[in-house]
């Protein structure tokens, strides 16, 4: 047996997309266990946030980068996640983290479901526009259900407790005491991980081509027989999906859900992580998160130095570099990092398969 026909059944398992996605979840999921072992405690919370942002940058990324529509309103998706995660955990036995995330992913596809049948009729500025309210009039349901929700105050997250099973395999692999925010920080890997294989499978499924063929040619799309407002729904519920399951996490990492923690701020920002990244790119989104969890301390400790800013001074930087960053990025690499590298990688490709004919002297 040659050696081709010997590795050829290993290559086609990883040809399979199921596979290929498996493989890099794995990778990403030790990747995070190797990160949150040989972090302290203010890095692990770190880490929390940045679970959170990517999960909520993979959703919207794909439902602007994937589908064509533009969402102004995720940080309001996000808080239907957090309140469903505050109620159902603040009981006397509340249940599994598991269930409640999957509980707020459900109460947040509905709330996605309805918006997405208004949004599906709308394009371009007037869907922004549309979604910028769902921003704005979201979060003051908080305040008017006061009884409910606690109005600005917002309600108090009980964190889950760490189970014997748990504590007891973290000291065996790591000889390291669990604590409370380690336990949230692998709450928010997990969540990270299964939310990321669904994306990666999300991508190459017959639901991600109909969604890229709406998104570059809707004539095209449609008299190919697919169903243009059903599939700009579909995007916008499973969209949402994944804002519910991100503002889970921001609540048990938060251990609060608030109004003012899910105002229009939130949600342009989540849009300039996609931005930034790469929109359709989900490495792009992992990149958009890491700047916005990473980019504020860093700007705060490079502004309070000797002779430097105030501390609420430097608070106030962090906006303003946000909106320098996005508008270099959209001047200098207007499809992001992952869109500039991936254009640089074709080039560098064609040169190297079709290398330039020396021209002849004389």
């Amino acid at each position: 047996m040659t050696t081709d026909a010997a590795t050829r059944p290993a290559k086609r398992l990883l040809d399979l997309n199921l596979t290929r996605s498996l493989l890099i979840s794995v990778a990403v999921l030790l990747l995070g266990v190797l990160l949150l072992e040989s972090t302290d405690r203010y890095t692990n919370t770190q880490l929390s946030s940045l679970a959170y942002y990517a999960i909520a940058a993979i959703g919207l990324t794909a439902l602007t980068g994937l589908n064509g529509q533009i969402s102004l309103g995720h940080g309001a998706l996000m808080a239907v996640g957090a309140y469903t995660t505050a109620l159902m955990l603040d009981t006397e036995t509340p249940l599994p983290f598991p269930v409640v995330a999957l509980a707020a992913v459900v109460v947040t596809s509905l709330v996605g479901f309805v918006v997405g049948i208004g949004a599906a009729r709308l394009h371009g500025p007037y869907l922004a526009g549309a979604t910028l309210a769902l921003a704005v009039a979201l979060p003051s349901v908080a305040l008017y259900f006061k009884g409910t929700f606690n109005g600005e105050v917002g309600l108090t997250v009980v964190q889950p407790r760490p189970p014997e099973w748990f504590v007891s395999f973290i000291d065996a692999v790591s000889g390291e005491f669990v604590t409370s925010t380690k336990y949230v920080a692998y709450l928010g890997l997990f969540c990270l991980v299964v939310a990321l294989f669904f994306a990666l499978n999300l991508r190459r499924s017959k639901i991600g081509r109909h969604w890229r063929a709406v998104r570059d040619q809707e004539v095209a799309a449609e008299i190919a027989g697919i169903n243009l407002g059903r599939t700009r729904v579909q995007a916008f519920v499973i969209s949402a999906a994944y804002a519910g399951l991100a503002g889970a996490v921001m609540a048990i990492v938060a251990r609060l859900a608030a109004p003012g923690s899910f105002s229009i701020v939130l949600s342009l920002s989540l849009l300039t992580a996609a931005v930034i990244g790469g929109l359709g790119s989900i490495t792009g989104a992992f990149i958009g998160a890491a700047v916005l969890v990473f980019l504020p301390p860093w700007v705060t400790s490079m502004s309070t130095g000797p002779g430097g800013l105030s501390d609420t001074q430097a608070a106030q930087m962090s906006p303003l570099i946000y909106g320098i960053v996005l508008v270099l990025v959209m001047l200098l690499a207007p499809g992001g990092v992952m869109g500039t590298l991936s254009t640089a990688w074709r080039r560098a490709r064609l040169r190297r398969l079709h290398p330039a004919t020396p021209t002849q002297k004389g």
